[in-house]
């Protein structure tokens, strides 16, 4: 197997399951060693789905381990600083540095713009958006330090690019990760730190397969269920499939952290199926 990423370490945000553990296995595949970091534990203004655990969280360490790769955890929330920092300085005094950052975190609620409680706005914003940026505020003072350049590689959305009925707060938030991943790789070229986005449209994880969530796509259903929705979310791709799969992204996360993209910076890389041209 190829080692794509041999002797880096990954930061994921967003880790214990969906997206961010797909991220953390694929990137030890490739020869990272991981510091995944999660809250695992219940937002107040999600109520659409559960949320990940802490046995998620080591689910998704185990599974690094059995790729021989080194793993550092630690439960936190991408909206404390200090908690941010904290696990940046741990896991680099364990793990030797920092190469790649992947700011994965993220929650969904449904509604429309004028009846969101003021609550489900500022959380989801916060988390999002400012989680993000908290994120690679905690993670670019050692990459400059270190004078080795690398990656930073946020999940924006095709919602990154156009806008989505019922969910305005997640549309608002995700047009400005796009925004900050272009100011940030102005800012760090110099150092020769990559910053670029993945875009994908609906992904096969927790945060999409959910009644609330299919009841927007089949709202003539009463009590929807995943096979109920599959045309209908088909019709959003230009390719016939309703979703993409977590691994999906990840390889197109893995690329943006590997050499193979060394001056590729400032891109929002679709995984959409086609969407974004519709």
């Amino acid at each position: 197997m190829s080692q794509r990423v041999a002797g880096k370490v990954a930061l994921v945000t967003g880790a214990a399951r969906g997206q961010g553990r797909s991220h953390c296995i694929r990137l030890a595949e490739e020869g990272a060693d991981i510091i995944a970091v999660d809250i695992c534990d219940r937002i107040d203004t999600v109520t659409s789905y559960e949320p990940p655990t802490l046995a998620d969280l080591e689910e998704t360490a185990e599974a690094v381990r059995r790729h021989g790769r080194r793993v550092v955890v630690r439960q936190l929330d991408v909206r404390d600083l200090g908690a941010l920092e904290a696990a940046v300085t741990h896991g680099i005094s364990v793990l030797g540095g920092l190469d790649v950052v992947v700011a994965n975190a993220g929650i969904a609620e449904f509604g429309r713009a004028w009846e969101l409680a003021e609550a489900q706005w500022r959380e989801l914003i916060d988390i999002n958006l400012t989680g993000a940026w908290l994120t690679a505020r905690a993670c670019v003072p050692h990459m400059i330090e270190a004078g080795k350049g690398g990656s930073i590689v946020f999940t924006g959305s095709l919602a990154s690019e156009k806008g989505v009925a019922n969910l305005a707060h997640y549309v608002a938030a995700k047009h400005g990760v796009q925004g900050l991943m272009r100011a940030l790789a102005i800012e760090l070229g110099p150092h020769f730190i990559r910053v670029n986005s993945v875009n994908p449209t609906n992904v096969d994880t927790p945060m999409i397969q959910h009644p609330t969530l299919w009841r927007l796509f089949v709202p003539g259903v009463n009590e929807p269920a995943q096979a109920d929705v599959r045309e209908a979310m088909k019709g959003q791709n230009a390719m016939p499939i309703p979703w993409v799969d977590p691994i999906d992204v990840s390889n197109a996360v893995l690329f943006l952290a590997s050499d193979e993209a060394r001056y590729i910076s400032g891109a929002a890389l679709p995984v959409d199926a086609g969407a974004g041209a519709k």
